[in-house]
């Protein structure tokens, strides 16, 4: 009878050319469906160029990737790498502490490298002779140039060893303290200028601020070994524990109380200096616990001076009245 799937001849038996047994289930109509626009190259998996750009977005995401001339680049053991002919030359020539020299082998040798070789057979710096494609590794294929140095992590000091410091030398604790500057160049200088000036260290919280890397090591024109850096976990509580023995906290600002008239007997005695950032000053906690908020006086109010030479005029200050 019309319409009985099931009378014979109404089905066949099996598969054949023809198409399914019953029906499509609706994939020819997927078949008229216009199919969707060739991806690009960068995108397809396995395709070299996506590869290349795997490769490419992995180097500009890792942290201590840097392609150019110079790194550095820091180990996972602190350890950091300073690569490039100049970066290295300037390194030598600044005292950075370098624990090995790694040379390519067969390097064609100009005068940077030759200057290198010289100072660290001076210094018996270790040289290491080592191939090409290690100092790639190393580097994360930086231009390395056939040089690298390798310099080990600082060695901070506690807080609390400054103030041992200026007891056993008999003198007023003078000591300056960063509030959020990141930048490894500005703390060369900061410390550069506290050895001037007779401070007995300087100190520099955990987190979020710059530590002694090589850039802090050649601004501070080898004062960085000479005069010791000392890391807090709380800036805050690290003033305050000063402040109970004995130290005035003195917060450098815009804002504050003239520098020209600090008293000599002020400066006279222990004191800390707090010098902020150039871009957000002294956070509210740190300002809260100074003593005494005192600023540069300057002809234009809308200069400013970055935290190195900020600290340096205020070194130079203290140490003036302390003369007075």
């Amino acid at each position: 009878m019309p319409g009985n799937s099931q009378r014979k001849g109404a089905t066949r038996k099996g598969a054949s050319r023809k198409g399914p047994l019953v029906g499509s289930g609706g994939q020819r109509k997927q078949g008229l469906e216009g199919r969707k626009p060739t991806p690009k190259a960068s995108e397809r998996t396995g395709h070299p160029a996506a590869r290349r750009a795997r490769t490419a977005e992995k180097r500009s995401a890792a942290p201590d990737s840097r392609q150019g001339r110079g790194g550095p680049r820091t180990r996972k053991d602190g350890t950091e790498l300073v690569y490039g002919r100049n970066p290295v030359v300037e390194a030598l020539r600044a005292g950075v502490p370098g624990t090995t020299l790694y040379v390519q082998q067969s390097v064609d040798t100009d005068d940077r490298v030759r200057e290198a070789l010289t100072i660290a057979g001076g210094t018996r710096l270790p040289l290491l002779e080592v191939s090409r494609t290690q100092l790639d590794d190393m580097t994360n294929r930086g231009v390395h140039q056939g040089l690298v140095l390798a310099i080990p992590p600082y060695e901070y000091a506690e807080p609390a060893d400054l103030s041992a410091s200026a007891a056993d030398l008999g003198q007023p604790l003078l000591v300056v303290a960063l509030d959020g500057v990141t930048d490894p160049r500005n703390l060369g200088a900061v410390v550069r200028s506290a050895a001037a000036f007779g401070a007995h260290g300087v100190v520099v919280p955990e987190r979020r601020a710059a530590g002694v890397t090589a850039a802090a090591w050649k601004v501070s024109a080898g004062a960085a070994a000479r005069i010791p850096v000392a890391r807090a976990t709380n800036l805050t509580r690290t003033l305050t524990a000063y402040a109970s023995a004995g130290a005035m906290i003195v917060g450098l600002a815009a804002g504050g109380e003239s520098l020209d008239a600090l008293d000599p007997q002020l400066a006279a005695g222990p004191l800390v200096l707090v010098v902020g950032s150039e871009g957000q000053g002294l956070s509210r906690l740190v300002a809260a616990t100074c003593d005494l908020v005192v600023g540069i006086p300057m002809s234009s109010e809308s200069e400013s001076l970055n935290a190195g030479v900020a600290a340096g005029v205020a070194l130079y200050a203290v140490a003036a009245a302390r003369r007075r």
